[in-house]
């Protein structure tokens, strides 16, 4: 069966193997917004492996910061990119202002990879890519359970991987994936 970020309701070109939903999106069709508020097409990354995280700086799990890092610098030549959307859904733990973000990522870990501004990765003011990303209907359904919920996009924007919270970023199958999908 023919997996796609939005399930297999849609249309599907095969010559660029681009995905469309019942809504005619697919993950690159978004935009979001950067650090300092400027909006950022996600077609922008046409081509590349894209890990999106949900992340937040008080968080138990904050330390998967430097394992994104680590991975973001091995194969960020090959065509890889992590886009991390702080969010503070979760017991409160990403409180700070974008600017108070960046810096936190910047002091404490190095962090080079996209951080974008704050949204909100559930509920009724859910972003509309973490919408579209956990309610199609495909086998990675379902709601975001905590900070550092990672989402591996193929260079054709299909979802090709999620990854619970808990599982680090240097976890093999997670690298697997990545390193399946940069091959292609």
């Amino acid at each position: 069966m023919f997996k796609s970020i939005f399930g297999v309701i849609g249309l599907v070109l095969f010559g660029s193997q681009v995905v469309l939903a019942d809504d005619g999106k697919y993950v690159l069709d978004f935009k979001v917004l950067d650090k300092s508020g400027k909006e950022v097409s996600l077609e922008s990354y046409k081509g590349k492996v894209i890990l999106i995280v949900n992340v937040a700086s008080r968080c138990g799990l904050t330390g998967q910061y430097a394992g994104l890092q680590e991975i973001f610098t091995k194969y960020e030549n090959q065509g890889f990119v992590i886009l991390a959307f702080p969010a503070n859904n979760f017991g409160g733990q990403e409180p700070g202002s974008n600017e108070q973000i960046q810096q936190f990522c910047q002091r404490n870990y190095g962090v080079t990879f996209p951080v974008m501004a704050k949204i909100s990765v559930k509920g009724n003011d859910i972003a509309p890519l973490y919408k579209q990303l956990t309610e199609q209907d495909n086998e990675f359904k379902g709601v975001i359970k905590w900070n550092f919920e990672k989402f591996i996009i193929g260079r054709d924007g299909q979802l090709v991987g999620r990854f619970a919270p808990r599982v680090k970023p240097k976890d093999p199958v997670l690298l697997q994936t990545i390193e399946s999908e940069l091959k292609k």
